[in-house]
């Protein structure tokens, strides 16, 4: 038995220095946790924000405040590049209201001493130069921790982390924090210019409708009724807006009154086909110019070389500054006579079918492109067309036409399909139809053609 007496609180003391490091660790585990959940809450609330907010800036509010929780730092600021290069302070969160307003000037000095194009240095010595401004205007006491904001690789800004707690440290965790957030933002800024431009795309698809509905009302609405002629015609842009032309036009102003009983126009008119080099929205903006001048011009009662040549001098200023240049065919059949005269423009030369020999000629004229030189000068010619004549004007967006495999339709074979149309269709309409379904064919149906294509066909009744 022991001298000594025993002491009761002895065991309680070592059971209770036993328990504490077990509570301890408990309560350490339990924080942790509750700080990954407080993380995995934010991020998770940036990430609805991402997906929920339309407006950019609203989101970039939301960073700076994000950064700070995540990291639980005192601050954080978001600098983002300006159009000229120039750095801007975009957004600041600080947690002491009353110091916030020094730190913001501060930054925005930092930051006003810099100017960068994206890319013209690597993402870590521009942002290395961003960091020693910061410590020159901050102070040695505040610590920074920056890393860039790259949208499709190329830089567009930087996020930093800052703290003035002496033991705060960059542990890795934080710096992927950091990193994520700014990868969110990156995320933010493109998404926000895909929606910018995908706006300017709805509203430059609404502008190109709206200037191929005033082209399709431009060109004729339907073929007019002229004594003797059958006439049809089809125009096939290659996009919504075309270059390719054709138009009838009555050559005297009182024409379209001075009807005959049978509702015909008497007179002659004028039969006009013309092409615009290049296509889309440019070559349709001059197509829809020329159509008014060549009115115009019609009025006058020039010969078809007379016309052209007015029309060149008038148009040259414009198509020069412009650098295009425009071919075209002109040609003016009087019903009474059955003749067709026409001058040429550089365009392809309509080829006419006689049906007496079943051969044909091509009508052409020596004069160069509409544009091309002030005072070029044409030549008029005309015909003397006969009852079951055809005469085709076309456009090189047929003859050019590609295939899959590169090879082109040319002038020969659309030469021997408008002398098969010629045998075998009996009205100008079925030529047109006939001729566009051999060229889709030849391209493949499923295929767009490159180029503008265009169709009239007379047929001498």
């Amino acid at each position: 038995m022991s001298q000594y007496p025993s002491h009761p609180t002895d065991s309680n003391s070592s059971a209770a220095t036993d328990v504490t490091p077990v509570v301890a660790l408990k309560e350490l585990v339990a924080r942790l946790h509750r700080e990954q959940n407080k993380i995995q809450d934010l991020l998770s609330s940036l990430g609805f924000a991402l997906r929920s907010f339309n407006n950019l800036n609203q989101f970039l509010e939301l960073i700076p405040l994000m950064a700070t929780r995540v990291t639980d730092a005192e601050g954080s600021a978001l600098f983002l590049y300006k159009p000229n290069g120039q750095v801007r302070l975009e957004q600041l969160h600080w947690q002491d209201s009353q110091q916030r307003k020094n730190i913001r000037k501060a930054l925005e000095t930092a930051s006003s001493q810099i100017t960068l194009l994206p890319n013209s240095v690597s993402p870590a010595i521009s942002t290395g130069i961003l960091d020693e401004q910061m410590h020159r205007y901050l102070g040695a006491d505040v610590q920074v921790f920056g890393t860039a904001i790259l949208v499709k690789h190329t830089e567009r800004g930087w996020l930093y982390v800052l703290s003035r707690d002496p033991e705060y440290s960059w542990t890795e965790t934080r710096q992927k924090l950091v990193r994520l957030v700014a990868d969110q933002t990156a995320v933010a800024i493109d998404n926000d210019e895909l929606a910018v431009e995908l706006r300017k795309k709805e509203r430059l698809d609404q502008e190109l409708e709206i200037g191929a509905e005033i082209q399709r009302r431009l060109l004729p609405r339907q073929c007019p009724n002229i004594p003797g002629l059958a006439l049809a015609a089809r125009c096939k842009p290659a996009n919504r807006v075309g270059g390719d032309y054709y138009d009838f036009i009555p050559t005297h102003q009182n024409q379209l009154k001075a009807k005959s009983q049978e509702g015909k126009e008497n007179g002659r008119w004028g039969l006009v086909i013309g092409d615009v080099m290049g296509k889309g929205v440019p070559a349709g903006l001059i197509m829809t110019m020329l159509r008014g001048m060549l009115r115009g011009e019609v009025l006058h009662g020039n010969s078809p070389a007379g016309i052209l040549q007015n029309l060149n001098r008038v148009m040259y200023a414009d198509l020069e500054n412009s650098h295009r240049f425009v071919t075209m065919f002109y040609s003016e059949y009087d019903p009474k006579t059955q003749i067709l005269s026409y001058s040429n423009a550089a365009h392809n030369p309509p080829l006419w079918w006689h049906a007496a020999t079943k051969s044909v000629t091509r009508l052409d004229t020596l004069g160069m492109l509409i544009g091309l030189d002030a005072n070029s000068e044409y030549e008029d010619a005309q015909v003397k067309l006969e009852s079951g004549d055809k005469v085709i004007y076309y456009t090189d967006g047929l003859t050019d036409a590609v295939a899959a495999g590169g090879d082109r339709f040319d002038e020969d074979n659309f030469v021997t399909s408008f002398r098969t149309a010629c045998k075998y269709c009996n009205t100008p309409q079925e030529i047109v139809e006939y001729l566009f379904d051999q060229v889709e064919q030849f391209i493949g149906f499923d295929r767009q053609n490159t180029d503008d294509m265009t169709l009239v066909v007379l047929q001498i009744v």
